[in-house]
């Protein structure tokens, strides 16, 4: 199999595309006519500039409005046909895409088309040249892969094939099960694309929201168990039209596309075992069992605040590093670590954020195929030299260039604690009831939270929830949860449209800052309120009508009511359960603490709150217009 992406996915200009889609590994390109008629270069140079990044032209396209046409139409179609043949000779591409026509004046017909499409073959072969004919969905008289592939079969010429693009099948509701009757050698070209599922003009829907394969609604995986199952074995490309792709940075594009086609073909090797797929092997998703470790870079007075804010909140002093300025906090299955190093990777996250949280553990079954998998999906590797009485921990890096390491049970990576810390003679303290950690939720802008959602369902064993909407006093946050297959990890992605809003503020006065707050669960939430409000914890404090709109929407006891506002606790309940939260004031430029119970099969974050949370959260910012520091 070839990889391939379309320049029209990739932003920038032709040699922006073509340096950024070199880089990420891509055999080849569909050369978009768009791109190479803006290039001042000659088709001969340009066809030189793309085999010197070590690209291969597989496609060019498109060709529009071709079959069934009459008379000096039907004459002028053809000649075009040659012109771009002699174009592509050039170019040094050998397959054009014929899209269904959209011509006013094209006439029905299969048994016309085919004819079209025998003559245009006996042309090709005159230039050496082959032929893809696609189905438009929205084509005025072909709009399904099954009438394309009937043209082609009845066409007969060798050099005139079917192109297939999942986008096209699926966004029609076409069972793509159809495609595993159509012979192997006459599928010329495999298209890609996934999208959310919106109901609108399909052209439309098309043109400004497709995305990569995993990122949307279609059953792009059911369209490619079906190729594969016919013995296909030619270019797989990504054919991708979305509107924030074409702003975004072209390496980050092209990355997300090389990752999500190279996991669409791995699933498709594992749900389709006596099919012969020729991609690189790579280990499968890894099982996420719940965090190991958060950890802070910090210093002098934030770190000092963070330490009373960890004890108030139960935690205990449980070690400190054994050459290093690092402090271990421990309650129940939670571990914080507090980094005070003025060098290495912590004191340059500290530099450049602040106090802020630059490395997440996450407890995997096996780190070391993680860290194989991630890498063969383009994440970026993280080391450091690892000093004395330390244990060199795999690890790749994460949203805003923090740092996730990888711990398991199956070798000595789990004995890191007793290695790496010397136990504190501070007696523990009894703790407030936290057990684990519920969530963390990461921030970043909105353009990017595709990709970042990508990125956890690609590596890890982990589903994504549909984006929720969540509105802030000044604008709007777009919301989606990943979570593992066992629910013992979840990661929320907030994205950012605007700096005015809170998660919006929090980037900006962070500097790109990753996550922006942690959940940690407790079995009793009014036990554990009780018990820290007694150690100094200072909650956020909602206000009097929050708890009068509760009591009419909500059949709570009033006694329940007044000691959930005494406590400031937060509640939602759906159908399978129900959820209390309450948070700690910001700090650090808007770092947060959330407590958490679940009751029940309740999956969900509190979304209903998150309003009145975040109108809470933004009156203990400075004043709009007050320049931070």
């Amino acid at each position: 199999m070839k990889s391939s992406i379309a320049t029209v996915s990739v932003s920038g200009t032709l040699r922006e595309k073509l340096a950024a889609i070199a880089k990420v590994g891509f055999d080849g390109i569909e050369i978009f006519e768009q791109d190479f008629i803006a290039d001042a270069g000659t088709p001969r140079d340009i066809g030189r500039m793309i085999r010197d990044h070590g690209l291969e032209i597989l496609l060019f396209q498109p060709f529009r409005d071709f079959e069934g046409l009459d008379g000096d139409a039907r004459r002028k179609a053809f000649d075009r046909a040659k012109f771009k043949f002699e174009t592509m000779g050039e170019l040094g591409a050998d397959l054009m895409l014929v899209c269904s026509s959209l011509h006013p004046n094209a006439l029905g017909g299969i048994d016309r088309a085919a004819q079209d499409f025998a003559e245009l073959g006996e042309v090709a072969a005159s230039f050496g040249m082959r032929v893809g004919y696609e189905a438009l969905a929205w084509g005025r008289h072909v709009n399904d892969h099954r009438d394309a592939w009937e043209i082609v079969r009845r066409a007969d010429h060798p050099n005139i094939g079917l192109i297939l693009d999942s986008f096209h099948t699926l966004a029609r509701k076409i069972d793509p099960e159809t495609i595993r009757r159509i012979p192997s050698d006459k599928i010329f070209f495999v298209q890609l694309a996934d999208a959310p599922r919106i109901d609108m003009d399909l052209l439309y829907w098309s043109r400004h929201f497709r995305n990569m394969p995993g990122e949307g609604d279609l059953s792009v995986l059911d369209f490619m168990r079906a190729v594969a199952a016919t013995g296909y074995d030619g270019t797989v490309s990504l054919e991708i039209f979305n509107d924030q792709f074409r702003s975004a940075q072209p390496e980050g594009i092209a990355r997300d596309g090389y990752r999500a086609l190279h996991v669409l073909m791995d699933d498709v090797r594992r749900a389709e075992p006596d099919v012969m797929i020729d991609t690189p092997a790579m280990p499968p998703r890894s099982q996420v069992n719940g965090f190991g470790f958060v950890e802070f870079a910090t210093r002098d007075g934030e770190a000092e605040q963070l330490v009373e804010m960890l004890r108030s909140m139960g935690f205990s002093h449980s070690g400190d590093h054994v050459s290093k300025a690092v402090t271990l906090w421990q309650q129940g299955d939670v571990r914080v670590i507090l980094n005070k190093e003025s060098s290495g990777f912590a004191g340059a996250a500290y530099n450049m954020h602040g106090t802020n949280i630059c490395d997440v553990g996450l407890r995997v079954d096996d780190a070391s195929a993680t860290t194989e998998r991630a890498s063969s999906l383009r994440a970026t590797p993280f080391s450091q030299s690892v000093g004395p009485g330390e244990i060199d921990i795999p690890a790749i890096r994460s949203v805003g260039g923090s740092v996730m390491h990888f711990i398991d049970d199956t070798s000595d990576l789990a004995d890191v604690w007793s290695v790496e810390f010397r136990q504190s003679d501070v007696p523990a303290t009894p703790g407030a009831g936290l057990s684990r950690i519920d969530h963390v939720a990461e921030t970043m802008s909105y353009e990017d939270m595709l990709s970042w959602a990508l990125f956890y369902t690609s590596i890890f064993d982990m589903s994504r929830s549909e984006i929720v909407d969540v509105v802030d006093p000044d604008g709007l946050v777009r919301s989606v949860a990943i979570k593992s297959a066992n629910g013992s990890a979840r990661i929320t992605l907030n994205g950012a449209d605007t700096h005015r809003t809170f998660v919006g503020n929090f980037l900006a006065d962070s500097f790109g800052g990753a996550i922006q707050h942690i959940a940690f669960a407790t079995d009793d939430i009014f036990s554990t309120a009780s018990r820290m409000r007694d150690a100094g914890f200072r909650p956020l404090a909602l206000t009097e009508n929050y708890y009068g709109d509760l009591q009419a929407r909500f059949n709570i006891e009033a006694e329940r009511l007044a000691e959930m506002k005494s406590l400031n606790i937060l509640y939602d309940e759906t159908a399978d359960g129900a959820f209390y939260q309450f948070y700690s004031r910001p700090f650090a430029s808007g770092l947060f603490f959330e407590i958490v119970q679940r009751v029940g099969a309740y999956d969900g974050y509190g979304a209903p709150n998150a309003p009145f949370r975040t109108a809470a959260q933004k009156q203990l910012l400075r004043p709009k217009g007050m320049p931070h520091r």
